[in-house]
């Protein structure tokens, strides 16, 4: 009767001896994992602190609000921004989404 769903040869031959592509396809699946998920998100990372250490008085900035302003002064951990005249705003440093090429804010 159990015949019927395991054929005999099968169920005592592999018993014992496990195939290789039972391991292999989860390790493809993490090493694809790591390359499509893992490392572009902590090269952007890295890009990023790049950029934020790199900051300097003069740049034109966006915040990640939406914000675009000139970058009056720098501390520690807060910038203050210029967004418009007589309108200063302190951000943290990591706030800070990207730098604007110069002018930016004068063709807008």
């Amino acid at each position: 009767m159990m015949d019927f769903f395991i054929s005999p040869a099968h169920a005592a031959g592999e018993a014992a001896s496990p195939e290789i592509m039972d391991f292999a396809f989860p390790i493809v699946l993490l090493v694809l994992f790591y390359f499509m998920l893992i490392r572009p998100q902590s090269k952007r990372a890295k890009e990023h602190r790049t950029m934020q250490g790199a900051l300097a008085k003069g740049d034109e900035v966006v915040t990640d609000g939406g914000l675009m302003g000139k970058i009056v002064s720098i501390g520690d951990n807060a910038i203050t921004v210029q967004l418009a005249d007589n309108l200063d705003v302190k951000v943290r440093r990591e706030s800070i989404s990207s730098i604007l090429p110069k002018g930016t804010l004068k063709k807008l």
